[in-house]
């Protein structure tokens, strides 16, 4: 562990990382061994499902989205000293995130009751004591032989280990319902979603007037403005308005980032796979790109009024860096262009998480 001294580890304050280096021996050193000792834990466990469909589908979330636990992970980098709650925390929600996207994308049932009744585990997983339910009550998948609920049950140990999470409470379930609202509206039929979508932003998009509504959905997708809850949580000094603050400057540009990258290197993906896509809903990839780039700048300025300002400016750039970095983009002429321009006059910071995302992935596959 990197030298912590008693009296900063007594504080509880989460000790940022200094410099992309910094960051990056923390994520080498401790972040990716615990990440993937914590993912092959819940592989194991999966494997254990005894319905074959949702066995198939836990599996493929693990193998297919790991990046997306070894991403959130970063957060547990903030604080070295509470990453044995933090990780297997951060990892056990995305895990949970990941699996019941699966579960709706490539759904046996297109009823948005099942997907609501699906996400209450993730609404139950973020309140500590809260009862669990069958969340397969309403299709016709049933026995994964307790796997859903040791996952809910597990994010509820660690919250209720974070000595500031009362204050952090409020602001993480109301992103989790935003999240849960996304994914019931989203997997529904297709000639019916993006009528319940605009209603929907009808409702909450006064949060962001600015935004469009696709925008404004995809910034509901992201799970990072959780984690980096999570990782205030961990002091014991946290207050509700740090806590809102915090989640002020994540939702909805720094989160809106993190979705319409994933959404701009999956084009190809989802048209085959009939998935909703909100980079779709532009006019042309000019506009595109021109509103990807203002929510860039937006996520930026967000992020200054944050202790360790410099941690998040490096989650912006390292955003960037991992989703321009994908295979995925050299093989969408589209795509391929857009990112060129994202990445043009790069600031020394993505180009070295540019670098790094491609030496992981290396080692992964």
């Amino acid at each position: 562990m990197e030298a912590l001294s008693l009296n900063e580890v007594e504080q509880g304050r989460y000790l940022g990382p200094r410099g992309p280096i910094g960051l990056m021996n923390r994520v080498y050193k401790y972040i990716l061994p615990e990440v993937r000792e914590s993912l092959r834990s819940w592989r194991e466990d999966a494997q254990r499902i005894p319905d074959l469909e949702l066995r198939k589908q836990a599996l493929a979330s693990i193998e297919t989205k790991q990046f997306h636990c070894e991403g959130g992970g970063i957060y547990a980098a903030g604080n070295l000293s509470m990453r044995h709650i933090l990780i297997p925390l951060i990892v056990a929600y995305q895990t949970i995130s990941d699996y019941l996207d699966n579960l709706c994308d490539r759904s046996t049932s297109l009823d948005p009751a099942d997907f609501r009744l699906l996400h209450q585990s993730m609404l139950d997983a973020v309140t500590p004591g809260a009862e669990l339910s069958n969340y397969y009550a309403l299709r016709s998948e049933q026995d994964d032989g307790g796997y859903l609920h040791r996952l809910v049950r597990k994010c509820q140990e660690m919250t209720a280990l974070l000595p500031g999470y009362a204050a952090a409470a409020a602001e993480i379930r109301d992103l989790a319902v935003l999240y849960t609202d996304l994914q019931v509206y989203k997997h529904i039929r297709h000639d019916l979603r993006e009528d319940a979508l605009k209603e929907w932003w009808g409702k909450e998009g006064h949060r962001a007037p600015h935004l469009y509504w696709n925008e404004f959905a995809a910034a509901t997708g992201s799970t990072l403005g959780i984690f980096m809850l999570f990782l205030a949580a961990c002091n014991p000094k946290l207050s509700l308005t740090t806590s809102a603050s915090i989640r002020a400057a994540y939702f909805p540009h720094l989160c809106g980032l993190h979705i319409m990258l994933d959404y701009l290197i999956d084009q190809d993906e989802d048209r085959a796979g009939g998935d909703l896509n909100f980079c779709n809903y532009y006019e042309d990839t000019d506009t595109m790109l021109n509103r990807i780039a203002s929510i860039v700048e937006w996520a930026r300025r967000d992020v200054r009024s944050l202790p360790e300002t410099s941690m998040h400016r490096m989650v912006i750039e390292g955003l960037l860096a991992l989703y321009l970095s994908d295979p995925k983009v050299s093989e969408q002429r589209e795509v391929r262009s857009v990112s060129k321009r994202l990445m043009r006059r790069s600031p020394l910071t993505r180009l070295f998480f540019f670098a790094n995302s491609r030496w992981i992935r290396k080692r992964m596959y």
